[in-house]
């Protein structure tokens, strides 16, 4: 995973501890909220691939869940 999307995987995983979301519907929905709060800062532009991002943080739900499992 590059820089980027490590960045804001581990982002998403606070939000999801935070809110409580560990089903995939509340995973996909931080996501996106996460790459819309990583462009309007200006750490995401038009330059990046925001579809490779997306399908390299899929590929991540289970590990988030099971990373979130692991701190109770």
């Amino acid at each position: 995973m590059d820089e980027l999307a490590s960045e804001i995987y581990e982002l998403v995983k606070t939000k999801m501890e935070e809110q409580g979301a560990f089903d995939r519907d509340s995973y996909d929905q931080i996501v996106e909220e996460t790459i819309d709060y990583f462009r309007e800062k200006g750490k995401l532009t038009d330059d990046d691939n925001d579809e490779f991002i997306r399908d390299e943080l899929d590929e991540m739900f289970e590990t988030a869940v099971d990373e979130l499992a692991d701190r109770k």
